[in-house]
């Protein structure tokens, strides 16, 4: 076996090249005594098929990316889901930042070390976050999958709020209802075609919509975007 810990779950993940075991080294753990929750093991002919699939596609990428397909499928039966977000652990806390690809989020997020410093405001995944529903709490996590940049580290932390950016010419924040927002919830996650499976994600998705605040965004660019995301989301005005 070859065990990590991600997201709070002991994770068997098998591995043949450079890119997967760079991003899963630091959530491996040392141990043979532990049964893993999920295990994930590609074989060659699948690689290969998914590789035809895709010609521009290597087998190092599809590793890179079915690996965390894999582990998403395992997340949601233990009470969670990756969402396609840039999170930014600050002060103890995860600030989510979700938007369609191309709009900003991990050029806001790399704002929000510019403001307050790398060492204070890091990032804890740039891509996908792992989300998970635990007996204490819900909590953001860092996973190795985490896009082209590959920024994360493995912490976990209480959500302080998940964010929707827009682009726009003045910056301006508000809170949203939950139900107001299962759609874009729903199109920064990976849909399962489970009927099962699609009920357990509503719940969860459900479920962090009572408890976490939502918000949107409506940004530019700017120092200024940061702050104001940061004082309402944080109910802390600086």
């Amino acid at each position: 076996m070859n065990l990590h810990r991600i997201a709070d779950l002991t994770v068997d993940l098998g591995y043949k090249y450079e890119r997967m075991k760079k991003q899963a080294d630091a959530y491996r753990i040392r141990s043979e005594n532990i049964d893993p929750e999920v295990t994930i093991y590609l074989s060659d002919s699948f690689l290969e098929q998914k590789c035809r699939e895709t010609p521009a596609m290597t087998p190092e990428m599809a590793e890179y990316i079915y690996t965390g397909s894999v582990f998403y499928s395992g997340l949601i039966l233990f009470g969670g889901f990756m969402l396609h977000a840039s999170a930014v652990l600050m002060d103890g806390k995860a600030y989510l930042f979700s938007a369609q690809s191309g709009v900003g989020k991990s050029t806001h997020t790399a704002m929000w070390q510019k403001v307050f410093g790398r060492e204070r405001a890091k990032i804890l995944n740039d891509d996908k976050p792992a989300i998970r529903i635990e007996k204490d709490g819900i909590y953001a996590f860092g996973t190795p999958w985490s896009g082209k940049t590959d920024l994360n580290i493995n912490v976990k932390a209480p959500i302080a709020g998940i964010c929707f950016i827009e682009r726009g010419k003045t910056n301006k924040i508000r809170r949203e209802n939950g139900g107001a927002v299962i759609g874009k919830m729903l199109s920064q996650t990976i849909r399962p075609y489970d009927e099962k499976d699609m009920d357990m994600l509503l719940g969860h998705i459900e479920r962090i919509l009572k408890e976490i605040p939502i918000y949107t965004l409506s940004c530019n660019i700017s120092e200024e975007a940061v702050h104001t995301a940061y004082n309402a989301m944080s109910g802390k005005a600086e």
